[in-house]
């Protein structure tokens, strides 16, 4: 009995503090609520704070959850809302870069075109959101963490970083000679993510900072029936993830079970980059 306890501490987080960027969106519920089960003190950061989510609306007098307003593509931002958490929790152990902007279907007209007519703007606000302002969460609080005995940072990317679009999963929306594309933004800036992953676990190596990424496969959010059948067609699995599925791998990245790993990337899509 005492050998199985002293295997679950390695999962042991209850005390630490984290800090989790795009903590308001559907994911980023699910990885707060993860780590506030776990024992950990959560600061989210996010641009949008008037979510009205049951969760974070029951919660508000957690004295273990904080929310922020922050811009993660602006440093003064994110330095502010940084001061306030630390002030709040202490120096954080757990980065994890979650915030990011997607391209999904009737998003926009700017974005259903194909590449060769993909706007300049468009590309701008997905490369500040995705890619830039996790550039800037590791610089502030990385070398924070850097500076304090270390922590784990978790970057959060996607399979489309990993493998092209199918662009057939989204041919069912095409309307005469238009039609969806899923642009190459999201793409790009998630293999951004991959190579800052391994640039930065090598650079913090001695400073007893892992970073690791998270590749996501595709996640249910009662998209249309037709897409979420093509997209389950291109899965082993065959169906989306739920929205809980990822949980534990966060559980995993932040704790010490996940000691002697730093510049992987762990991928959990259901075996959709295995075809």
């Amino acid at each position: 009995m005492s050998d199985k306890k002293s295997i679950f501490k390695i999962f042991d987080v209850e005390g630490k503090t984290a800090i989790v960027t795009g903590g308001m969106g559907q994911l980023g519920t699910q990885y707060v609520k993860t780590l506030l089960e776990a024992g950990l003190k959560v600061a989210v950061f996010d641009i949008k704070i008037d979510n009205p989510n049951s969760f974070y609306l029951l919660n508000k007098k957690n004295p273990n959850l904080k929310i922020y307003k922050v811009d993660i593509t602006k440093k003064t931002s994110i330095k502010n809302g940084l001061k306030k958490a630390m002030e709040q929790f202490g120096v954080p152990s757990v980065l994890i870069n979650n915030a990011a902007l997607d391209v999904p279907p009737g998003t926009g007209a700017d974005e259903n075109v194909p590449f060769e007519q993909y706007p300049e703007k468009s590309l701008d606000k997905t490369y500040e959101a995705n890619l830039k302002g996790t550039i800037l969460c590791c610089q502030i609080i990385g070398e924070e963490m850097a500076d304090n005995k270390g922590g784990s940072i978790i970057n959060i990317s996607s399979i489309y970083g990993n493998v092209s679009p199918d662009q057939r999963i989204y041919e069912h929306l095409k309307k005469g000679n238009k039609g969806f594309f899923k642009p190459v933004s999201y793409s790009i800036t998630k293999a951004g993510v991959l190579g800052l992953t391994r640039y930065l676990a090598t650079y913090w190596a001695k400073k007893n900072v892992r970073v690791n990424s998270l590749t996501l496969g595709g996640v249910f959010n009662n998209q249309d029936k037709k897409f979420v059948e093509n997209y389950s067609q291109r899965v082993p699995i065959g169906r989306m993830a739920e929205e809980d599925e990822y949980n534990g791998a966060i559980l995993f990245l932040a704790s010490d079970a996940s000691s002697y790993m730093t510049g992987s990337n762990l991928i959990i899509d259901g075996g959709y980059t295995s075809w």
